[in-house]
């Protein structure tokens, strides 16, 4: 289960369920993978809705990773996700709030 209080979010795939966490390592491989600008710049997109789905995917993918998943990009195009694109969004939505807030502003 994941524990929202340290960043965690639960993404269920293939109907397992997998805790995403954006840690550093996790932040900086992101950055450093994004196709346009900063963490800034994606956090900006996500507030405004202007997000992609390559912006959902570096980061459902990043938040595995933090989370101890040892999966790529290409394994994650093959399975499901449960609750599909919406549910990912979600997800990315919730790392990026969760890694950029403090504990007591959180939902």
């Amino acid at each position: 289960m994941a524990n929202p209080w340290t960043g965690e979010v639960t993404l269920h795939l293939d109907g397992e369920p997998h805790v995403c966490k954006l840690t550093l390592g996790a932040l900086a491989e992101l950055e450093a993978g994004l196709a346009e600008g900063s963490l800034i710049d994606l956090v900006e997109r996500f507030e405004a809705g202007r997000f992609s789905a390559r912006d959902v995917l570096a980061l459902v993918v990043a938040g595995l990773r933090g989370g101890g998943w040892g999966g790529t990009v290409a394994d994650l195009l093959t399975v499901e996700v449960a609750g599909g694109a919406t549910e990912a969004a979600k997800v990315a939505a919730q790392l990026l709030a969760r890694a950029f807030s403090l504990p007591d502003s959180q939902g």
